[in-house]
């Protein structure tokens, strides 16, 4: 995949350098020279330095072929004006804006645009360690409506079926991990002590869950 990244502040040096590490082809943008430098000597990469939204800069970063664009920089309104170039003059398949403002998000959302607020989901994460009950959060998806969860199985678990603590449209077993292998499961999968599974599990019903497995099922 051919990745461009504007800003090369700690978000973004950390993107390009997982991207870099699977294989991408990684172009880094980013006007301060002393930023791009801090990718280090090892770095594979292109560096670019200029405006992240500047044609000429971009044109050198290669966007007229790349398939993916992440404006990183610590400024909402550069991110967002070089995610819609991108997006809308040099039609990037994958375009994702970082936001630091996520009262601006629904703005965005409506020009058409995939942000991500670390401020939004910092929240979030916060709220579910603080109000943890036992049940590992791994993941919330929307505004928290749904939650990826984890649980270990328990002896009171042990030899029940998916079908158990599955409730239609609130709960559902998506994957268990068994002797370090992932195993997609069906109603009649029975739970083994030792197993790890992952739920998806609708906000409204997590305190319906936790009562059902309070109870042993």
């Amino acid at each position: 995949m051919k990745v461009i990244i504007m800003g090369c502040g700690r978000v973004g040096e950390q993107v390009a350098r997982l991207m870099s590490a699977e294989g991408h082809d990684v172009a880094v943008i980013d006007y301060v020279a002393e930023s791009l430098a801090r990718l280090g000597p090892d770095f594979k990469g292109r560096r670019i330095k200029g405006v992240g939204f500047d044609r000429q800069a971009l044109i050198e970063a290669g966007i007229e072929t790349a398939d993916a664009f992440a404006a990183t920089s610590s400024s909402d309104n550069a991110n967002i004006v070089a995610a819609r170039v991108a997006r809308n003059v040099f039609r990037v398949p994958r375009v994702v804006a970082r936001l630091f403002d996520p009262r601006r998000a629904e703005i965005y959302q409506r020009l058409g645009l995939v942000t991500i607020s670390s401020t939004t989901w910092g929240a979030h994460r916060i709220h579910e360690l603080l109000t943890a009950s036992g049940i590992d959060c791994v993941m919330s998806f929307g505004a928290g409506e749904v939650k990826l969860i984890q649980i270990e199985v328990t002896p009171q678990l042990d030899r029940r079926m998916a079908k158990h603590i599955t409730i239609p449209g609130e709960v559902s077993v998506v994957a268990i991990i068994r002797n370090g292998q992932a195993i997609f499961p069906t109603l009649g999968t029975e739970f083994k002590q030792g197993d790890t599974l992952y739920l998806s599990v609708q906000a409204a019903a997590m305190e319906r869950l936790e009562s059902l497995l309070g109870e042993g099922i």
